[in-house]
């Protein structure tokens, strides 16, 4: 069904989409070629919500040469008025021939309709080219238009015997300058960046992105259950959303002075409701979220179901018995309550490993 060429070009769209890998948010990241005589004409990628969209940059390129040509857009173009109108639209008036799609929007207000409108309109419409690489590039935004949810992942530095800090607490430092340095990455390109309380009193985290250039700095979020949240942490500075189970108006009047914004949502047994949580994050906009926290807080997300992905870093050493684990599931009777993952990538950044897997919900 598809050529080499096809292939060739789509694929090339897909790197113009993943520019978008730090900026697009909330928006999904998008790439377009136009390609007429088996030329490239016009290209674009989306940059940022509320400006162009990629289709519309790949026609101002191209001009007049549009007519007749080939579109390879890694995402259904849209087809509601936005902040920007429909990129449908934009296609049909520029009299483009075909259009390769690699994967329908799962937006509601698109889901098809895009497509819908381009063959209504006489352009020859083919769906399905690299279809993975375009949903895995934006697997958090999949996830918010389908399931209400963010993507979560967790990200864990750890000792080959999976243990993240001593009996003590000492955590610092575990793995190697250039794992955390990766670290910075996988903050700037999430929409949020995820914590509990527990973490703030220990360490005084900031979770904003250093050492890595970025347009923006995720939202920075705490469950706090019973509010214990200094006034002087320095998360709140710059801004911070913290949730809680616990309405303490005099506490909360004081950490919004300075900075911070409360959110109480408790699960009827004192502690936040982590799913309404999510839920909160994805209507704000939020596609992927990075959890940096505790044993708790990860145990608490594994065991409703909430984790899609674990980052792993894994330094060379072993901390023993009495250290403390990546995650806080209670005592298993079984093997068949383990929580099982599935490898999805293993490299090894400086002197540690770094493993991507994704979480297998049964």
């Amino acid at each position: 069904m598809f050529s080499y060429e096809d292939h060739f070009w789509m694929g090339e769209a897909l790197k113009l989409a993943r520019l978008g890998l730090y900026t697009t948010s909330p928006n999904p990241r998008v790439g377009c070629v136009l390609v007429r005589d088996g030329k490239r004409v016009g290209s674009g990628w989306h940059r940022k919500a509320g400006e162009p969209h990629a289709e519309v940059l790949a026609l101002r390129e191209a001009g007049n040469a549009a007519i007749g040509a080939t579109a390879y857009v890694t995402l259904e173009p849209c087809s509601h008025f936005g902040k920007t109108p429909p990129c449908a639209d934009a296609l049909i008036e520029a009299k483009i021939a075909r259009a390769v799609v690699a994967m329908q929007d799962p937006n509601p207000r698109v889901a098809g309709s895009g497509i819908a409108r381009l063959r209504e309109a006489g352009i020859r419409v083919e769906c399905g080219l690299m279809e993975s690489a375009a949903a895995q590039l934006n697997a958090g935004f999949v996830s918010r238009m389908t399931r209400g949810l963010p993507r979560v992942t967790s990200k864990m530095g750890m000792s080959l015997d999976g243990r993240t800090a001593l009996a003590n607490g000492m955590s610092q430092w575990i793995t190697g300058d250039d794992a955390r340095r990766d670290v910075q990455r996988f903050r700037a390109r999430s929409c949020a960046v995820l914590t509990g309380i527990g973490s703030i009193l220990a360490d005084d985290s900031r979770l904003n992105v250093r050492e890595f250039e970025c347009e923006r700095q995720p939202l920075r979020v705490v469950a706090d259950s019973n509010l214990r949240m200094p006034p002087s942490a320095r998360i709140l500075e710059g801004g911070a959303l913290i949730y809680s189970a616990v309405r303490d108006e005099k506490k909360i009047a004081i950490l919004e002075e300075k900075g911070g914004a409360v959110v109480v949502l408790p699960d009827g047994n004192g502690r936040v409701d982590l799913r309404a949580m999510l839920k909160d994050l994805a209507g704000r906009g939020c596609n992927e979220l990075l959890v940096e926290a505790g044993a708790v807080l990860n145990g608490a997300l594994l065991r409703e179901k909430l984790l899609d992905e674990l980052l792993l870093y894994v330094a060379p050493s072993i901390l023993g018995d009495m250290a403390r684990g990546i995650a806080s599931l209670g005592e298993l009777s079984s093997l068949d309550q383990r929580v099982g993952l599935e490898w999805k990538d293993v490299r090894r950044i400086g002197r540690d490993l770094r493993i991507m897997a994704e979480v297998e919900h049964v």
